[in-house]
């Protein structure tokens, strides 16, 4: 998609302005129903990235990105933009820098649509828990489109944007993408500068692409990736091998993934798939991942004790709180109610648990042992990928559920996660392809995963295994 949009604005068919009236009409039609961003780039930013589009396109006719409408996570800082993270507590802060993905793109020409909704400061699996009102799916808007991302995942399936960046701390690129028909990447931690990204749970957090097609969110993906001075978690990555075919690569179906409570549908799709790459000579080996059962509740204890952190900052006076002190009220008396009225109810009760787990004497019963039981999925993950090349897994275990669903059962909702937690864990790049409708005509997906820093290893695989679900 970003190829051909790029052809026409290189041969003049169409103009930037064009494109991005063309894609804010959009917004404007449909945005009121599916709450997919939550602010507009308008003014003299957008016509300074218009601008500098013009100029890219006129300079370098090569530059894939330039003129390309891309919308943004409501977490990621966007300079001269609201940064809400979802948050009332965040309502009124805007941006005075551009995160380093932002200004990567902006190199590259690409244009800032806006800001999309999400979970409260990325917590959660549903776009529920965004103090600004749920995203719907796009394919029905009873449904949830997914989270935490949810908003960037519906803004690209609805047209509002030709790609999005999400940020992904336990699925929350993927299951998006999964419940919304379209692609979406996690790379490797570290692959990407997370700096300019409101943390959420630093060891895990990873922006990364949501896009149409493998082909486009590889476009992205080499735009953003690289070693970043910001950010000293950021390492270069292993460069493509350039697949020829699959009938060298080794695929494992970890046999921890493929359990009963998986929708049926998504079953049969996958051995469908399944079949169709041992035909092609690919080599499917079972293999197993035994740690797989404690992912999710090791994920649930490091992410809310690190979030329980993050979150410290923002204390109602700082970062554009209008709240002021009422009359005879002393400092804690303000801190209480104004975390109490800023967070929601997701976010007050992962930082009470977060808090927790780190307390003296339970530090080392919950948050230590978290720490080992992750170390140990690691290693999981390290010992099998020396006898396979790529783990290929259901992305979640239904298509997307009715709004209102799992709200008032957390453990329901974190459960939406279960494929997706051990990948952040391990910090191995995974990303979820659409693997095809249902009966009721909902978005499946599938979930590649690859080893660490074998980012561009995976999209090239993922590309080709893409044309195999289409044919």
């Amino acid at each position: 998609m970003i190829k051909d949009i790029h052809s026409k604005l290189v041969s003049q068919k169409i103009k930037v302005t064009d494109l991005i009236t063309s894609y804010k009409s959009n917004i404007n039609s449909r945005n009121s129903e599916l709450n997919a961003y939550l602010s507009i780039n308008e003014g003299d930013y957008l016509e300074e990235d218009i601008e500098r589009a013009e100029t890219i396109l006129k300079n370098d006719p090569n530059e894939l990105l330039a003129g390309i409408p891309i919308a943004i996570k409501d977490n990621i800082l966007v300079n001269g933009l609201k940064a809400t993270a979802g948050s009332k507590i965040l309502e009124n802060y805007v941006a005075i820098e551009d995160a380093t993905v932002i200004k990567k793109l902006k190199s590259r020409g690409a244009i800032i649509l806006g800001k999309t909704n999400l979970d409260e400061f990325a917590m959660g699996s549903s776009t529920e828990h965004s103090a600004f009102g749920p995203t719907h799916n796009p394919y029905n808007l009873s449904l949830v489109p997914g989270g935490s991302s949810g908003g960037s995942a519906a803004a690209v399936a609805a047209d509002l944007a030709v790609a999005a960046l999400g940020s992904d701390t336990g699925g929350s690129i993927r299951q998006p993408a999964a419940f919304c028909g379209i692609v979406g990447f996690k790379p490797s931690y570290g692959a990407v500068s997370r700096y300019g990204l409101l943390a959420l749970s630093s060891s895990l957090d990873q922006i990364g692409p949501l896009t149409k097609d493998v082909e486009d969110c590889k476009i992205i993906f080499q735009a953003i990736v690289g070693k970043d001075e910001k950010d000293a978690t950021t390492t270069e990555i292993e460069k493509s091998s350039n697949l020829s075919n699959l009938k060298s690569i080794r695929i494992g179906l970890p046999k921890e993934y493929f359990v009963e409570g998986t929708d049926g549908e998504i079953q049969n799709k996958l051995k469908v798939l399944i079949e169709k790459l041992k035909t092609l000579g690919v080599t499917i080996v079972e293999v197993s991942l035994p740690l797989t059962k404690l992912a999710l509740p090791c994920y649930y204890i490091i992410m809310p004790a690190e979030a329980s952190s993050n979150l410290g900052r923002y204390d109602g006076i700082r970062y554009a709180n209008t709240n002021g002190f009422k009359e005879n009220e002393g400092l804690l008396d303000y801190y209480l109610r104004n975390k109490g009225e800023g967070f929601g109810a997701e976010t007050r009760r992962r930082i009470l648990l977060g808090t927790y787990v780190l307390s003296a004497g339970y530090y080392d019963t919950y948050y230590k042992k978290a720490l080992q039981v992750q170390a140990a999925i690691r290693r999981d993950f390290d010992n099998v990928f020396k006898q396979v090349d790529y783990l290929l897994t259901p992305t979640t275990p239904t298509a997307a559920f009715p709004l209102g669903a799992k709200t008032n059962d957390p453990v329901s909702m974190y459960l939406a996660d279960i494929f997706t937690v051990s990948a952040n864990l391990a910090g191995v790049p995974a990303i979820s392809l659409n693997l095809g409708n249902n009966k009721d005509g909902l978005p499946l997906g599938v979930q590649l995963i690859a080893s660490r820093y074998h980012d561009l290893d995976l999209l090239d695989v993922s590309e080709k295994i893409e044309g195999i679900i289409k044919e």
